[in-house]
């Protein structure tokens, strides 16, 4: 594997969307472009990274500590699909459902560090890590398809279905109600809530707590996989063959 340098600007310098860094035993995405919407360039960048990350994790001969975070940029953590390029490029919906299956059975402990709005797509994401931190003071968390109107691939669904509570799951895609960070809590949609400066350092601790867990090797991703096996299920459904009855 050839050496990597950080920060490493993704997909490339001269189109700079995001940046991974590394701290140690955290590897840290930070997606800063716009409003960090969902197109087939974005979330196949986002796949690269984890691609690095994974290499490297693979690559130590001995166990050692690992985990991811991710993050926003300003009052936004990502609001969703990019519906035209949705719409007018079929193929998308698969790069983003084989995304959010990467996440969710990433190899090593995933923190979603939530700085602001988590709308449709960005909910999705963020559901797809282990842990999430929100901000406390300003930010939604929101599945708003039924207001679009759009329809749920399975896969998206099984998502949901599997990190909230029956009533939870109700509330959130009949009524595209926004959970504000004292909701998101209280119905156990996030970890730990904060105010906007320490929502990084506190997924930092959350990531360094679990980062040990990452010495179990592959183990940890095959008991992900277990965990989620009927969501990975749903999400291998290739999206072009529900596209006409949605």
């Amino acid at each position: 594997m050839s050496q990597v340098s950080f920060p490493l600007a993704l997909p490339s310098a001269s189109n700079h969307q995001m940046t991974l860094h590394r701290e140690g035993p955290l590897f840290i995405l930070h997606l800063h472009h716009k409003d960090n919407r969902f197109t087939t360039e974005f979330c196949k960048t986002i796949l690269h990274a984890l691609q690095v990350i994974e290499d490297i994790f693979l690559a130590c001969e001995d166990p050692v500590d690992m985990a991811l975070i991710t993050t926003g940029q300003g009052k936004i953590y990502s609001n969703g699909l990019d519906l035209m390029h949705a719409v007018s490029y079929p193929p998308f919906m698969e790069s983003y459902l084989t995304l959010l299956r990467r996440m969710l059975t990433f190899c090593i402990p995933t923190v979603a560090a939530l700085n602001g709005h988590a709308f449709a797509g960005g909910c999705m994401l963020a559901l797809a890590h282990d842990y999430r931190v929100m901000r406390s003071d300003r930010g939604f968390i929101c599945m708003n398809e039924v207001d679009l109107p759009s329809p749920l691939a399975p896969g998206m669904a099984g998502l949901l279905r599997y990190k909230m509570t029956p009533q939870t799951y109700r509330n959130c895609v009949l009524q595209g109600h926004r959970f504000t960070a004292t909701e998101a809590l209280e119905n156990q949609l996030v970890d730990i809530i904060a105010p906007e400066k320490e929502v990084l350092d506190k997924a930092k601790e959350l990531a360094l707590k679990w980062a040990p867990k990452a010495k179990s090797g592959i183990v940890y991703k095959q008991l992900k996989e277990e965990m989620y096996t009927d969501i990975v299920r749903l999400l291998n459904v290739p999206y072009n063959r529900l596209a006409p009855k949605m």
